[in-house]
């Protein structure tokens, strides 16, 4: 089939599958679809919008359709994207599985391993959660000394996790574990999958300044992880982890690509604009167009990088690139939601539908500095892996 041939069907399918309540911008948390075992749908349309594109196996285009996949090319895939974007339709399914833990196992799971947990990634059935920091292993993160011992099938596994995103509302989390303690901090690390509905593990939300807040503490008090459940070799954990970060840096900023509310919307929402529909503070309008030509800019680039990466040329010190960029891409744009509200958007709480959603996003959006490697981290492996500079 053409690619001319399957964007004028895509088109022809998403108009007449995708609801109407399903094509308008994200106003709060509850309507971004997350799944896992405990999730409530926040409307009919809600569910059934996922349900069409599980069918199709679009929540996960490029997957292969043995493991819950729409089978796409790249190429596919990337008109599927932009044919979405043509009538605002939101994505059907957002997780952790589908952007970090997914990538991994296609890469380093057994065929055993993927049909065990691919699909259920895809249908939105799992929801996952990543154990990788601790009080004492942040920007050092090998130094973690959560710990596995192998006992027959399993591995009892002791310690603490910090900055786990939802790990309260999650089934299962993949949890870099130290099970080799005769090797080197980078070689003794392990990459684990473990069911968190389990004796064993609990968690415990952090409050942020925003009032609200997707981190936890999780902690591991002699909970299993069982062999089978061991993603690549003992020792492996280390490499996977590098891989998996480049994914995590990507589903850091894609809201720079203007997920959720943007700029426009909000100065339509505050009535900011002309009988015309248009801006009416010429320095706003300014600003929301370099920041709607510098997105451009970001998007190009990242489809480039992505494009080099499937040839085999890696992502790298990219991802460090892009991670820094896209950060300071989303806080300009929730500082630029802010300006575009006025006095609208010091809203905290109220009868307001957003219910003080965009002053809780901005200050959100300054923790997308520091998480997934400080935005000094980003600059550093910048400046000497892609520039060659020396070190100071």
């Amino acid at each position: 089939m053409s690619l001319e041939t399957f964007r004028a069907e895509t088109r022809a399918w998403l108009e007449q599958n995708c609801p109407e309540s399903m094509r308008k911008p994200i106003r709060s948390e509850a309507d971004i679809c997350w799944g896992g075992k405990n999730w409530t749908f926040a409307s009919d349309d809600q569910r059934i919008w996922m349900e069409r594109m599980v069918e199709k196996g679009w929540t996960v285009p490029t997957w292969p359709t043995e493991y819950g996949g729409g089978g796409l090319s790249k190429d596919e895939a990337f008109v599927l994207k932009e044919e979405m974007k043509a009538i605002n339709a939101r994505s059907p399914l957002d997780s952790f599985g589908i952007w970090m833990l997914g990538p991994a196992l296609l890469k380093f799971g057994t065929h055993e391993q993927k049909l065990e947990h691919l699909p259920k990634i895809a249908r939105g059935e799992i929801r996952w959660c990543q154990g990788y920091s601790e009080p004492g292993a942040g920007s050092d993160l090998a130094s973690l000394r959560t710990k596995g011992v192998l006992e027959g099938d399993h591995y009892v596994i002791n310690g603490q996790k910090v900055w786990t995103s939802y790990a309260d509302q999650s089934d299962w989390i993949f949890a870099l574990v130290r099970t080799e303690a005769d090797k080197s901090k980078h070689e003794g690390i392990s990459f684990i999958l473990v069911d968190m509905d389990q004796p064993g593990v609990s968690t415990k939300p952090i409050k942020l300044i925003s009032g609200k807040s997707p981190f936890c503490e999780t902690f591991f008090d002699d909970a299993k992880g069982y062999v089978k459940n061991l993603l690549g070799e003992p020792g492996q954990g280390w490499t996977i982890a590098k891989y998996l970060l480049s994914h995590e840096r990507a589903g850091i900023v894609s809201e720079a690509s203007f997920g959720g509310l943007n700029p426009v919307t909000a100065a339509h929402q505050s009535g900011e604009v002309d009988e015309n529909g248009k801006l009416e503070d010429p320095i706003l309008r300014g600003d929301v167009a370099r920041l709607t030509i510098d997105g451009l800019a970001f998007d190009a680039t990242m489809r480039r990088v992505k494009e080099e990466a499937d040839h085999g040329e890696g992502v790298g010190a990219r991802a460090s690139m892009l991670k820094y960029v896209g950060t300071e891409l989303n806080k300009r744009k929730n500082e630029l939601n802010m300006s575009a509200l006025g006095s609208d958007g010091l809203l905290w709480e109220g009868e307001n539908e957003t219910d003080g959603d965009p002053a809780r996003s901005w200050l959100r959006s300054r923790a997308n500095s520091i998480e997934g490697g400080t935005s000094e981290v980003q600059l550093n492996i910048v400046a000497k892996r892609v520039l060659g500079m020396p070190s100071a």
